[in-house]
């Protein structure tokens, strides 16, 4: 009995151990002697009953283990050639799905390739699971809440809490190792349902945090990946059921310049700077074809001109969705084939593993395509380490339910939360709210007392929620009053209740805006102004309140909320995005004064107005006055807005000084490239016909607080390029954090990439770089920084 309490004391201690870890653990006693088949026995009556056997190369079956395709010493393009030389034509199609089936003669087990890790690891899709030894995981705010921190740092550190718990799920046999994360596409149309879960409207924004949440996730582990990640939905993917169109349906007619300029930007950074594992082709059809069988867009650009290092798979029984709704060819056999030889690798969805194999059959695809096909997944799969047997032996096997929702992981969601926050408006100023003078706040709206409106979409099960009633309470005794009995708010049944709250109050918090049931997948708003008698309500409320009037908003996408912002009795208004499952104390730590707010609006926030006359299906970025085309995001709309992109208040005043900064930047040509006229043209140069690799401009950039609170400044470095037909308004070349207490002073460090970021895009789609004048805005600073060819003599006519 004391060596069965000694096993027992070492797997509580150590619940990740293997069989011969433990028992090499207790070598010293003489437990070390106890038949291996005993200790397996007692492993089964404890939490070790949900360890993950492995998936492929079990050392328990010697026939399999001892093929080449099992060896971790050879090269993994080498094993991989070994597996597809002993798998028949039947096996391979059934790999070609996400549901990939088993080949036991060879070892290997089924797999579900389909989980999500949008915000946290989700149980969108059948690869993951909750419950058990895994009741929740961290659920971090919404993508468009955590892109409101334009911190890039915070981003990749969400990437590693993520994939910690996403590994330890895995080990526990309760997820996956690929997950369809992130949603990258461009928030081009403030009705979109789906904006919420990208990082906004501009394409810089939304690719540095691809890059950076793709980091996190896979690792730094060189070509071995923690999990696989996937950049989705390729490309120009922003409409998903509007006035009778849907996704399904839907041919996104766009131009070469919004493409190379907008649509496609986000992707191509994650694909080569974030070494994605994986991109996603969308539903719709780009100029009528569809994205998944066109290989312009899948075996041309993304794997040829990006080098995607990794697999390319559908959306959800997208192949099936061209064939059978598109009729974009006659044949199943022939939609299977556009798809495999455009660049597919991997179908969700069915429809490859039934009709491949006949394909092939009748010519219309060669089993070399399928096998290209299916090098791509399992080069992955090996990556992730699934051939290399015993998953507690691996690096990452050490983890479990012990390293999901730790009280570390909860933090950082907490802390995602404050710095997505976004300061609207401040009149008085109304806050931050007093400790001694605010001491009972009435809390009134329909997300008042949210917990799971608070996390969006594409989530999982919480670890646990603090609802804004609950986090304001933990600073003030409190009144509550939903006000409307949900964010439809078709009556004013429950407004008396709410107004004679504020009547007696010291404060008023209403906590108002949206949620899934107003903007989704599969559901376009259409207006943008807050639902049902939402707007009524808030104003008999200010008109009632006793002390300073607070709106908090809870939603994805801009609310038109004009009348509050114009309102003299509304003294502050707040933007929380979907907050995650700490939204509620983050949101009452803004209001006290706790967190000095330091988020940015990453969407322009338009008037109701503004979508009155435009068809989302429009997808033109660029604004036409002779079709009375207002044009999309900060770049190119020229209207009236409620709230500009990038906007964002502090309870302290920041002062830029440029400290120091290139007068003037020399463009270096390659001389080997040809063709004057096209390298030079319209007084722009062509970036293929730059000497790109360093060619960065640095700035140094004195930060001072003139405000007597310590506060984290997030600044955005806009270029205004020279005039022409092809420039932007302006545009997003850099972003940085930094930390200032008190009436003192930092400096930082700024560096920008001249092609990437200070290029713009002519109408042909090809990428230039404008000589003259480039001014630099950082906050009210502007900086003239010109640019300039150098000697034409290098260049050949």
């Amino acid at each position: 009995m004391p060596y069965i309490l000694l096993l027992f004391q070492y797997h509580y201690k150590y619940p990740h151990w293997s069989v011969s870890q433990m028992k090499t653990g207790i070598a010293t006693t003489t437990m070390a002697s106890l038949p291996q088949t005993i200790i397996l026995f007692l492993l089964l009556l404890g939490a070790f009953a949900q360890a993950r056997d492995p998936f492929a190369c079990d050392s328990k079956d010697a026939k399999t283990s001892s093929l080449p395709f099992c060896k971790v010493s050879m090269p993994i393009p080498n094993r991989v050639t070994d597996l597809l030389g002993r798998l028949t034509m039947q096996e391979k199609v059934r790999l070609l799905v996400n549901n990939a089936a088993a080949v036991p003669r060879l070892g290997i087990k089924g797999y579900e390739w389909w989980s999500e890790a949008l915000h946290g690891v989700s149980n969108v899709g059948p690869g993951t699971k909750f419950g058990g030894a895994f009741p929740g995981a961290t659920s971090f705010p919404q993508v468009i809440t955590t892109a409101a921190s334009f911190n890039a740092t915070l981003w990749e550190a969400i990437g590693r809490v993520v994939s910690d718990e996403a590994r330890a799920m895995y080990n526990g046999g309760a997820a996956g190792l690929t997950y369809w994360s992130p949603n990258v596409n461009i928030f081009r149309d403030p009705r979109w349902g789906r904006g919420q879960e990208t990082p906004g409207e501009d394409p810089v924004l939304a690719g540095t945090y691809a890059a950076s949440y793709v980091k996190g996730l896979q690792g730094n582990n060189g070509d071995r990946l923690k999990v696989a990640a996937c950049c989705k939905h390729f490309t120009a993917y922003d409409i998903d059921n509007w006035n009778g169109v849907d996704r399904f349906h839907f041919n996104a007619k766009v131009s070469k310049q919004d493409i190379e300029d907008t649509f496609d930007v986000p992707f191509k950074m994650c694909v080569q700077d974030g070494n994605v594992a994986s991109v996603m082709c969308s539903y719709n059809q780009v100029n009528g074809v569809p994205t998944c069988a066109d290989p312009n867009l899948l075996k041309r650009t993304i794997r040829g001109q990006w080098n995607l290092n990794g697999y390319i798979v559908s959306d959800c029984d997208s192949v099936g969705v061209f064939y059978n709704t598109q009729h974009y060819t006659s044949t199943p056999e022939e939609a299977a084939a556009d798809a495999i030889k455009a660049g597919l690798d991997l179908d969700c969805g069915p429809f490859l593993a039934q009709y491949t194999e006949n394909a092939v059959t009748r010519g219309l695809l060669k089993e070399a395509d399928v096998n290209s096909a299916l090098a791509n997944t399992l080069t992955v799969q090996m990556r992730l380490g699934m051939f290399d047997g015993e998953p507690s032996a691996q690096p990452f096997g050490n983890l479990g339910p012990k390293d999901v929702c730790t009280p570390a992981h909860q933090e950082l969601a907490l802390e995602a939360a404050r710095q997505g926050i976004v300061l609207l408006n401040n009149r008085g100023p109304s806050l931050p709210l007093s400790h001694l003078r605010h001491r009972t706040v009435a809390v009134i709206g329909p997300n008042s007392n949210a917990t799971v409106t608070m996390i969006g979409n594409y989530a999982g099960v919480a670890c646990a929620y603090t609802s804004p009633l609950q986090g304001i309470g933990n600073y003030a005794k409190t009144i509550h009053q939903m006000g409307c009995a949900d964010v439809a708010c078709n009556d004013d049944k429950l407004f008396s209740g709410a107004i004679n709250a504020a009547r007696q109050a010291d404060a008023t918090v209403l906590i108002m805006g949206l949620d899934q049931s107003i903007e989704a997948e599969f559901r376009d708003r259409t207006g943008l102004l807050l639902p049902g008698r939402q707007q009524e309500l808030v104003s008999k409320v200010a008109m009632a309140s006793k002390g300073p009037t607070i709106l908090v908003l809870m939603s994805g996408g801009p609310i038109d909320v004009s009348f509050a912002k114009n309102d003299p009795r509304i003294g502050a208004i707040l933007w929380a995005g979907y907050p995650g499952q700490a939204g509620g104390a983050a949101i009452a730590d803004v209001l006290y004064g706790t967190t000095n707010p330091e988020g940015k609006l990453p969407m322009t926030w338009y008037p109701q107005e503004y979508v009155s006359n435009l068809p989302m299906t429009d997808m033109a970025m660029r604004s036409s006055p002779n079709r009375n085309y207002p044009g999309r995001t900060y770049k190119f709309y020229k209207g009236p807005v409620v709230y500009p992109f990038g906007h964002g208040l502090s309870y302290t005043n920041f002062v830029h000084t440029i400290a120091s900064a290139p007068k003037v930047v020399t463009v270096p040509l390659d001389g080997h490239r040809h063709s004057g006229n096209a390298t030079i043209s319209g007084k722009a140069i062509k970036v293929n016909h730059v000497r790109c690799n360093k060619l960065s401009v640095g700035l140094q950039v004195d930060v001072k607080n003139t405000g007597s609170k310590d506060g984290t400044h997030t600044m955005l470095v806009f270029s205004k390029p020279p005039a022409g037909h092809w420039a932007p308004q302006k545009q997003l070349v850099a972003f940085a954090k930094v930390h200032v207490p008190a009436r003192s002073q930092r400096r930082v460090g700024i560096n920008i990439h001249v092609c990437k970021f200070l290029s713009v895009v002519d109408r042909s789609g090809v990428r230039r770089i404008p000589t003259g004048v480039h001014n630099l805005h950082i906050g009210g600073v502007k900086h003239s920084l010109p640019l300039q060819p150098a000697t034409l003599g290098v260049i050949k006519s």
